[in-house]
């Protein structure tokens, strides 16, 4: 993954030399909100109402930061009203393309770019930094509206429902304290906690990183022995945000990032919590496993020079969970 310098490519991996060889990640620059009428967001600025058909959104099947954003326009009903454009599995020195090849790429559906960098000049010719998936582009204002996943799903979760009216609520605002609670830890040790313990360049940030990745899910197959769902009887953007690590985690982050004391089909819980999500109406199409397991270990040539894809576990996700069937909590 390069990135951009005053508008211009640069073929540069991130600097675990200056950090002692921890994996740092940078953060997301786009931070506006669409909202129902257009009224500023939490951040940013305004004049991003929720339209039909003005929003358009660029994701890797692969990207679990950008699956968290393709499964709440599936749950919320916004297919219909929100495009969606895939980039090529392989991320190598061009970053993110747009290339269509036997992978089923589909290419750029708004512009015909070739290189998703191009996406973020056109939004600010003079931009600095990582390029990265999702991003949310209003065609309108022909600019990014945002590339900060968790902000994207809480857009998607309320601002169109007057427009679609699915009233579906994942971060209720009575719950919403306990969810931060969970996320924040999720997201340090689990979501990011893989990318720690693949991308660490010495031995002291591996173990770092790998021992609080398994901590958290010793902690979570306990949290989900007593609960169906990480906050109780009630599905909400926790379960979906840790979903989308856990689903790849057999198929890559067991072997390609050495996450591998233990396999998720090693934790009873959360194996069926898994499948349970998996098997929620319109997620599977969510979940492309031949794009995920293609671009990580293609395209991650540090860790894996020869570019050797794995035979990889035949995993059911479609088995029956019986989580349906545990008692209220």
């Amino acid at each position: 993954m390069g990135l951009l310098i005053d508008g211009t490519w640069s073929d540069q991996w991130y600097d675990t030399k200056s950090t002692g060889g921890k994996f740092e990640r940078s953060a997301a620059q786009f931070r506006n909100w669409v909202t129902e009428d257009g009224a500023p967001g939490p951040s940013g600025r305004g004049g991003f109402a929720a339209d039909s058909g003005r929003y358009h959104l660029y994701v890797s099947m692969a990207c679990p930061w950008a699956h968290r954003t393709l499964i709440f326009r599936r749950i919320k009903g916004l297919a219909n009203h929100i495009g969606v454009s895939v980039v090529h599995p392989d991320m190598l020195g061009d970053g993110w393309t747009f290339q269509t090849d036997s992978h089923g790429a589909q290419g750029d559906g708004l512009f015909g770019l070739d290189y998703l960098h191009q996406l973020y000049t056109r939004a600010d010719p003079a931009y600095s930094g990582r390029v990265t998936v999702p991003v949310l582009w209003d065609t309108h204002h022909n600019t990014i509206v945002s590339n900060e996943s968790s902000e994207i799903i809480r857009m998607f979760n309320a601002a169109f429902d007057r427009l679609t009216g699915n009233t579906r609520d994942y971060w209720p605002e009575p719950m919403r304290d306990a969810i931060e609670q969970v996320n924040t830890r999720v997201y340090d040790t689990v979501n990011n906690g893989v990318y720690r313990a693949g991308f660490a360049t010495s031995q002291s940030a591996y173990d770092q990183a790998v021992q609080a990745l398994f901590d958290s899910l010793d902690w979570l197959e306990t949290r989900l022995s007593a609960k169906r769902y990480l906050m109780g009887t009630q599905l909400t953007e926790a379960d979906w945000r840790l979903f989308t690590t856990l689903v790849r985690f057999d198929s890559v982050y067991h072997l390609h990032f050495k996450c591998n004391r233990s396999r998720l089909i090693d934790y009873p819980n959360l194996w069926a919590y898994v499948r349970e999500l998996y098997q929620v109406p319109d997620v599977a199409d969510t979940v492309n496993m031949a794009h995920i397991v293609r671009h990580y270990h293609y395209s991650h040539d540090s860790i894996n020079p020869n570019r050797i894809i794995p035979i990889n576990p035949q995993l059911d996700f479609l088995a029956p969970h019986n989580r349906d069937q545990r008692p209220a909590a």
